[in-house]
Order: structure tokens, then sequence, then C-alpha cells
């Protein structure tokens, strides 16, 4: 469950319950996390994933993988899906930014495909939570985005205009790529449906700021 604290900041219960890590999933009215422990990427609504271990704008990419303590990693949403994964047995964490772009190419499986490269993690051991963003009331899109979610949405009819639920695609990513059902968080607000909370590119447009969600490992002592 995600719920939002007196900082104005989502927090998962399943990420809370780990003692070396820190998270948020930030709102409109929210201040973290501190700019200088922050790295991030320019967002081009693709599928790639970096690994960074240093703060600041780490290239293009649309989400990001460490295992630095003290650092913490970041994706800029306004609506788009925000992941934030952890592995527990080896200390690493990913900031995944999945609009329909990223997602339909499988970002998420994609960042749990480096973070096991590089940090032997196991799907097993991943904790996931997904934040606040456009849910299926919200979002009704034409068959040509539609049809890049075959895959994933076997059941629904792509050839026509319809809403489509990130969420639920991101969550089956998930599970195909072998994260436990238990293991994953969501149940955020949507964005378009809380003006006072959120920021909404699809509602606000241009004017529509954007909301940062973070992970990162606790400075060692």
């Amino acid at each position: 469950m995600l719920q939002i604290d007196s900082s104005g900041i989502y927090r998962s219960s399943l990420l809370s319950e780990i003692e070396w890590l820190e998270h948020g999933f930030g709102t409109r009215n929210s201040l973290w996390p501190e700019p200088a422990r922050l790295a991030s990427a320019k967002q081009i609504h693709s599928a790639h994933v970096i690994e960074v271990d240093t703060p600041g704008v780490n290239g293009e990419a649309d989400a990001l993988i460490t295992n630095e303590p003290g650092l913490v990693v970041g994706v800029k949403t306004a609506d788009c899906v925000p992941v934030l994964l952890v592995d527990r047995k080896n200390r690493a964490v990913a900031a995944v930014h999945a609009g329909w772009r990223g997602t339909a190419q499988a970002i998420l499986l994609r960042a749990i495909q480096l973070l096991h490269s590089r940090f032997h993690t196991d799907p097993v051991d991943l904790i996931a939570a997904i934040g606040p963003c456009i849910q299926r009331c919200c979002y009704e899109v034409g068959s040509d985005v539609l049809q890049s979610f075959q895959a994933w949405l076997p059941e629904q009819d792509l050839s026509q205009r319809a809403p489509l639920d990130l969420v639920e695609v991101n969550l089956r990513q998930l599970r195909s790529a072998g994260v436990p059902l238990i293991h994953t968080d969501h149940g955020a607000p949507c964005t378009y449906c809380s003006p006072d909370k959120l920021h909404s590119f699809r509602r606000d447009g241009i004017q529509a700021g954007r909301m940062m969600s973070a992970i990162g490992i606790r400075p060692l002592q």
C-alpha cells in the first residue's frame, strides 16, 4: 500500500520495511530529495537503462540503477508510471520512468536485466513499488498506441480507441520477470483525478509541473 506522509510524499509500506533504504514518490507540494545527492537523466521516453554512481544528470535514459550508498536515483513524471525497485539481498536499486513508449518496450524488464548483469540480482529478491500515474479511468488512447501492447493485453480489443491500463501492464511485466506478486506495491491515486496533489500533463498541458520519484541506499555510517 502507498500512503502520503506529512511531508507530502507517497511511501510504499513494503519499501519502508527496509531500514537501509530511502524512497519516495513526490507530489506537487513535496521537496525531496535534496539535489546534491540526486542522480537523474535526460528522459527521452525510451527503454534505455543506465548505471550511475555520481549525482547530477547522467546522459539520456529513462531508468537508472545503482548500488552506491548515499546516492539517490530519481525520475520525473506527470502521468507516466514511476516504478522503484530494490534488491534486498544485494543492496541495489532502480528508478524507472515508464511512459507508454517505455512500457511498450518493456523498460522494466530491461532494468531488471541490468540489475542482474551488474549486481547479480535475482528477481525473487526484488521489491517493486508503482507510484502515482494516470490510471485507466482517464487514459483513453487510439488503436495505434493500443496495438503496441498486444503481447501484454491479449484479452483487450486493440482495434479501436479505448482505455489503456499502464499500471496493469507494468504489473504483468514484473510478474513475467519473476518478481513475486506479494513483493509488488501499488494503489497510488490517478494523477489526472488529483489536481490538488499531483501534476498531470494530460490535464494541464504544457503548464504541468513534474514530480520526482526516487530511491537510494542510506549513506554508510
